[in-house]
């Protein structure tokens, strides 16, 4: 009887710059997205690597994608709730949030 075993490898890194490492092109590259951030106004450059084995689709990587920055919005958005919480409780209770000092 044969005995199968499936074998699957997955690397994804995703980088807000460049590496020290980086060659000429990589260079060019990261300055020219650093360029169309400044032309956009505020907006983030992430470079996403993914390599998948054995191959998937590009509309499979994308919907993954998509879903994980749909979390990542959730989580921000949560986030952003409780800092606003905070906020207001800093504003009506400051009292609670008197540091004590250490003796």
């Amino acid at each position: 009887m044969k005995v199968y075993k499936p074998e699957w490898q997955c690397t994804f890194s995703v980088n807000e710059g460049m590496e020290e490492s980086a060659s000429w092109k990589q260079r060019m590259a990261w300055r020219l997205r650093a360029f169309a951030d400044r032309l956009d106004g505020g907006g983030r450059t992430l470079k996403i690597d993914c390599n998948v084995t054995p191959e998937v689709s590009r509309e499979e990587v994308d919907t993954c994608l998509e879903k994980g920055f749909a979390l990542t919005q959730g989580l921000l958005l949560q986030l952003a709730h409780q800092a606003a919480c905070e906020n207001v409780m800093r504003d009506a209770k400051a009292e609670l949030f008197e540091q004590q000092p250490q003796r």
